[in-house]
């Protein structure tokens, strides 16, 4: 690992060689994470490695350094990008430079060193102050230290000890070095793994963002074409696809390339795209139908796993005006491939490969090759719906919820037909509830984890949930509509022991009947 001094920092920005890509976001620090960077940097605390792309070839689109404009650079020079840092850089910058004027008013620029503050290891010695509360006996205006005349001018007045004293602080700046992690190519695929990789430890990097700035014509925005298709989408429920640009990336890349790996992603051509793009969105479209059709999916949030939604698309994609013919054959291999890659956590881990897998697999069926696209390997036992508490937000559960709606759940007061489509495009834990109430198992003495099994839930309406009450399943069925109950609790997925009282009877029961269920979908048995 490298490291550049503060100095170097100022030089390589003013000269133009160490520059901001559009893709990375704004200046977003404040004054006290400026000052408290400075009070680390001081006292010899890490502050972080800052990663920096190095390239002969300037990108089409860039972000200014802050509230400064980047100077043009030598092109016979290499050009450092930052990929990660930006807002230390910035800051380092800022404070310590005198060469370049802020294009608006940067208040956290004016950092002091407070003299009357007390060493100490937790608390910062250093301050951002307004003009009006500079106290010239008390702060000294740090933007000095690396300017000649700056620094002789804020010192003339110091006797020895204080000229020595802020000499000192200066020469920790002046020596201080930021370590440097240089990725050296012009290999752009590289720089997407980068980039995926720094993403995985939380960093707030869009390979969207990226790949606009150096790949797509002015007159395709490709940000803008997501955000359309995602208020298009809106009335079907998946408007949040706009949220998640990896996934319309990934149905872009499937479609092009036939690959949704990072590297695939950034080499990606601008005209393939370009031309594909009706079609990829007439395939999400087409999936998206599918899905609510054969699966009963309202809504993205509905899916187990969003990436589902792009070997579908391959499947699916088709010029505007025209429309996937889907033999009855080709629907059922699509119907147990949902399940199979559902039950089998199928994109849980590795993901990549099992999507170029299937994506080639998709296209096959599409053209009516020989597919092994349902060809997944998938199990399930009991333990799948013993094992997992209800959570709407997790994968078992949403697998779940989208299981017992294929057989057309019943008011269970009532034993009307329950509005799949509402309860499923509002998706929360109101619909849902407990088939033995908590209260009775609780006063049987079960845990929380037994409690909240996902055996022991069914499509419940509150105000159901409410009539039923906290009783006994003996109890509260003299509650329900009497004629319709046999079908309630058929259409539930549920045995009729539900209404013996026996808890641990019931759930192997209702367990057996689950797993049966997933294997029917899954063509098992």
């Amino acid at each position: 690992m490298s490291s550049l001094s503060i100095r170097e920092v100022i030089e390589r920005v003013t000269s133009g060689r160490l520059r901001i890509p559009s893709f990375q976001r704004g200046f977003v620090w404040d004054a006290d994470r400026v000052a408290f960077l400075m009070d680390s940097i001081y006292k010899g605390y890490p502050f972080g490695a800052v990663i920096l792309w190095r390239t002969k070839e300037q990108l089409k689109s860039e972000r200014q350094l802050g509230p400064f404009e980047l100077p043009d650079h030598d092109p016979d020079l290499p050009i450092d990008y930052v990929l990660d840092g930006q807002q230390r850089l910035t800051s380092i910058f800022g404070v310590f430079q005198s060469d370049i004027e802020a294009l608006e008013e940067a208040p956290w620029t004016s950092i002091y060193f407070d003299l009357h503050a007390e060493k100490d290891l937790q608390d910062s010695q250093f301050v951002c102050l307004s003009p009006e509360k500079v106290d010239p006996a008390r702060h000294f205006p740090i933007g000095a230290f690396f300017n000649v005349a700056g620094y002789r001018t804020a010192t003339k007045e110091f006797d020895d000890e204080l000229a020595d004293r802020i000499g000192a602080v200066q020469a920790v700046f002046q020596q201080a070095s930021i370590p440097v992690q240089l990725v050296e190519t012009d290999d752009r695929a590289k720089v997407a793994i980068v980039f995926e990789r720094v993403n995985r430890m939380g960093m707030e990097l869009d390979i969207l963002q990226l790949l606009s700035a150096w790949t797509w014509s002015e007159d395709f925005d490709l940000q803008e074409k997501f955000e359309d298709f995602a208020e298009e989408l809106r009335p079907f429920g998946f408007h949040r696809m706009g949220d998640d640009s990896n996934l319309l990336l990934r149905c872009c890349a499937a479609l092009v390339k036939g690959d949704v790996s990072p590297g695939a992603l950034v080499e990606l051509n601008g005209g393939k795209v370009r031309d594909n793009f009706p079609n990829m969105v007439n395939g999400v479209k087409g999936a998206i139908d599918f899905l609510r059709s054969n699966i009963g999916i309202q809504a993205l949030g509905n899916l187990p796993y969003p990436a589902l939604l792009v070997p579908l698309t391959v499947f699916f994609a088709a010029p505007d005006g025209k429309e996937v013919k889907v033999t009855a054959a080709q629907r059922r291999t699509l119907v147990t491939w949902f399940w199979r890659a559902c039950f089998s956590r199928r994109f849980s881990a590795g993901v990549i490969r099992n999507l170029n897998r299937d994506i080639k697999e998709a296209a096959k069926l599409r053209r009516g090759e020989r597919s092994a696209l349902a060809d997944v390997v998938a199990e399930v036992d009991s333990g799948f719906f013993t094992e997992q508490t209800f959570n709407v937000a997790t994968v078992h559960t949403k697998v779940f919820v989208l299981l017992i709606a294929q057989s057309g759940p019943l008011s269970f007061v009532s034993g009307t037909p329950i509005s799949l489509g509402t309860v499923l495009q509002a998706y929360n834990r109101n619909e849902f509830h407990h088939l033995y109430p908590k209260k009775f198992l609780r006063d049987q003495g079960r845990a929380t984890h037994e409690i909240g099994m996902l055996a022991n839930f069914v499509f419940m309406s509150s105000a159901d949930n409410k009539t039923l009450g906290g009783v006994a399943p003996s109890v509260y069925r003299s509650r329900m509509d009497s004629a319709a109950t046999p079908k309630i609790i058929e259409r539930t997925l549920c045995p009729a022991s539900l209404f013996d009282d026996d808890f641990d009877i019931f759930v192997a029961e209702r367990a057996s009947v689950l797993v049966d269920a997933a294997k029917k979908l899954m063509g098992v048995i």
